[in-house]
């Protein structure tokens, strides 16, 4: 046992140490040496203590994140508490960002519950729709998503991936008896970058794409008994970009935006209950 240990050891944390070197591109392919000493590599290809640790920390945190790759741990208390809520908010930082007291909070007095992830994508959503929706037994849910899809936040995806994720989420609930509001992709613009050397948001996010996947979602909502939310058109201004009022970084909605966005969802709650 003792030997087997050791010599497990002993791979382990040659595995380690190689994976290192990878990281730092220094585990290249070499031809075989034909001196018979050994090549001792440069003092500058050698990695140091420190950045061995900052590797196999990057490497740890990587990890981390394949372990829970849709982030069920975020609500996973806040699910444990929730005691009944009437609404579900599934999304992404739109989402996220509105229970923010600089925001006004997310429908003072209403029992709604935001189950908003920043950064996430529709299949992230989708993962944890059980967990952050469905187990809640909410009478509705607003599905709010696509955005970041469209940006490749977790690789690229094509509309029709898109709109597949969302059907999906739309048929989980109605197989549990909760109603649907699929909302808008919201709009984007480039008001708003200070840095030249940034990406516009409409080009990390074409409106095309934007407006192809909200003409699908506005199509299936009917087909499927589906309320559409339809953000889009009220935060748009003459150009057809999003109103530089309602963005202070041309994706997400400040204030006045949220202020518009509010009671186009209220209203579309209500429609999704009558049905």
């Amino acid at each position: 046992m003792g030997v087997l240990y050791r010599r497990y050891t002993r791979r382990a944390v040659t595995s380690v140490v190689v994976a290192a070197f990878v990281v730092f591109g220094y585990g290249t392919a070499q031809p075989r040496a034909q001196a018979t000493a050994p090549q001792v590599p440069a003092q500058s290809a050698v990695p140091n203590c420190a950045e061995l640790a900052a590797a196999l920390a990057r490497v740890s945190a990587n990890d981390v994140r394949l372990r829970d790759w849709s982030n069920l741990a975020r609500y996973r208390d806040a699910n444990r508490a929730a005691t009944g809520p009437r609404v579900v908010f599934m999304g992404d930082s739109i989402t996220d960002f509105w229970q923010q007291a600089r925001f006004g909070g997310f429908f003072p007095g209403q029992p709604y519950a935001d189950r908003g992830i920043s950064g996430q994508t529709t299949p992230q959503m989708l993962l944890r729709f059980r967990a952050d929706v469905i187990d809640l037994h909410p009478q509705a849910v607003v599905i709010l998503g696509g955005t970041n899809d469209i940006a490749g936040n977790t690789g690229p995806e094509s509309n029709e991936e898109i709109e597949g994720y969302l059907a999906s989420m739309s048929d989980l609930a109605h197989a549990n008896g909760i109603a649907v509001v699929l909302a808008s992709v919201t709009p984007v613009s480039a008001y708003h970058v200070a840095n030249p050397a940034a990406i516009p948001q409409t080009t990390q996010r074409p409106m095309e794409r934007v407006r192809a996947v909200n003409t699908w979602m506005a199509g299936y909502a009917a087909a499927h008994g589906d309320v559409y939310l339809d953000y889009f058109s009220a935060l748009i201004d003459a150009t057809g970009l999003m109103g530089a009022d309602f963005s202070a970084d041309d994706l997400h909605p400040t204030t006045a935006g949220y202020a518009v966005m509010a009671p186009l969802a209220e209203a579309a709650i209500a429609r999704a209950l009558k049905k």
